[in-house]
């Protein structure tokens, strides 16, 4: 198992991060993974890194602190304040951000109260984003098994941790002898859908499929279909969500119109919103309902100035591998890349013609989102049906039966 895990962190810091000798790096993590913390920062120093700052938090000390304190004095708390972000981002650190859900752990915290100090946190980063907007800054998700993650994707294992953990090996290709090869064609094949949709030139996207999903949504002119691969401003490239399997582009954030069914559970926040739909109008979430987490669903919706709008569109084939191996992972970052999915949220100023350049204001003019959140929630289905429709009023079918078209194969 270590040896696998020493792996994995060898190709989340060459071949996503593609770490230099003397390169400032910033890892943040839940204090039940510090063992791979561990591995990384071993490895890290190997590569001849000398300054690596340790974003170590504690969701469980989150969770009481909730519990008993104001807004006021969770402030206070270095949990939610991320000003040491803008400080490494600056001086041109690499991000590496291990994501572990611990689901339903805060479900018993006011939604709102929640709401409110993730958004002071996002806030106290404002710099590291603004730079991240501009392809200034290197970074990676990558997720790594937490106990009580483990329990909710294997319930019924006896060893539960270790089962998600080769589940990953395996997903990630870590168990391949040459993981890094495999990525690389990998990410030259999503590039090379993305030319495919550039070329197009889309103007409106309809999504239907027998959930109940009837949806429409504008893309702007000089938009840019994009894949896991992020490039950087000064020439180099990252792998910013590992693994991935998505192209995505942002659209026009005054456009969506109809009703979307998720097709798997979100958790958010370390809470569980299960069977939802939201309808659209206008660009905007009018309404919504979920057999469970609704109030949490409402929240995140309201959660801050234009959280009620789009910022994302991705497409994913249901037969690709992490679909295929059956199970609902309960962490975004892997349930996103078994399925087609939309975001709340901010857009990515990356997915529109020199965007990275642009200003705001120049942005906003584009009609992309502007908002503190980002947030995936999953809508593709085997039966998914996606229509495109071309600057000149022809109608392409993008996908179909839950996968890309021969158009693009």
């Amino acid at each position: 198992m270590k040896k696998l895990q020493e792996k994995y962190a060898k190709v989340l810091l060459n071949t996503c991060l593609k770490m230099k000798k003397n390169q400032k790096l910033f890892i943040s993590a839940d204090m039940e993974v510090i063992e791979f913390v561990r591995i990384v920062a071993s490895e890290a120093y190997k590569l001849g890194i000398r300054d690596i700052y340790f974003d170590i938090t504690d969701s469980h000390l989150k969770h009481e602190a909730l519990k008993n304190l104001e807004i006021k004095e969770l402030k206070k708390l270095q949990f939610w304040n991320k000003e040491k972000w803008n400080e490494y981002a600056k001086e041109g650190a690499a991000f590496l951000m291990l994501a572990s859900e611990m689901p339903g752990l805060m479900s018993d915290i006011e939604p709102k109260k929640l709401s409110d100090i993730t958004m002071y946190g996002y806030e106290t980063r404002k710099e590291f984003d603004e730079l991240r907007n501009k392809s200034m800054v290197p970074w990676c998700i990558a997720a790594v098994p937490t106990i009580s993650w483990s329990k909710e994707v294997f319930p019924k294992s006896k060893n539960p941790i270790e089962d998600l953990w080769n589940e990953i090996f395996t997903i990630c290709y870590i168990n391949k002898r040459n993981p890094e090869e495999i990525w690389n064609k990998k990410i030259t094949n999503l590039s090379n859908i993305c030319e495919k949709l550039n070329s197009y030139k889309f103007i409106k996207l309809k999504y239907t499929n027998s959930l109940g999903t009837d949806f429409t949504i504008e893309l702007p002119e000089k938009h840019i279909w994009a894949s896991g691969e992020s490039k950087l401003a000064n020439g180099l490239s990252t792998i910013a969500n590992f693994p991935t399997e998505e192209v995505f582009t942002s659209p026009t954030s005054d456009s969506a119109n109809g009703i979307v069914y998720a097709s798997k559970p979100l958790c958010y926040q370390d809470n569980l919103i299960e069977n939802f739909w939201i309808k659209f109008e206008k660009g905007k979430a009018v309404e919504c309902d979920a057999k469970k987490g609704k109030e949490v669903l409402s929240q995140l919706i309201s959660s801050c100035k234009n959280s009620n709008r789009l910022g994302e569109v991705a497409l994913v084939q249901y037969n690709s591998p992490i679909s295929n191996s059956n199970l609902i992972f309960y962490e975004t970052l892997y349930d996103e890349n078994a399925s087609c999915h939309l975001a709340l949220g901010s857009s990515f100023p990356e997915c529109i013609e020199n965007g990275p350049k642009m200003s705001k204001e120049e942005l906003k003019k584009n009609k992309l989102n502007d908002c503190n959140n980002h947030v995936d929630f999953m809508i593709g289905t085997e039966d998914l049906t996606i229509i495109g429709t071309t600057v000149n009023g022809k109608e392409i079918k993008i996908f179909e039966n839950g996968n890309f078209s021969k158009c693009f194969k």
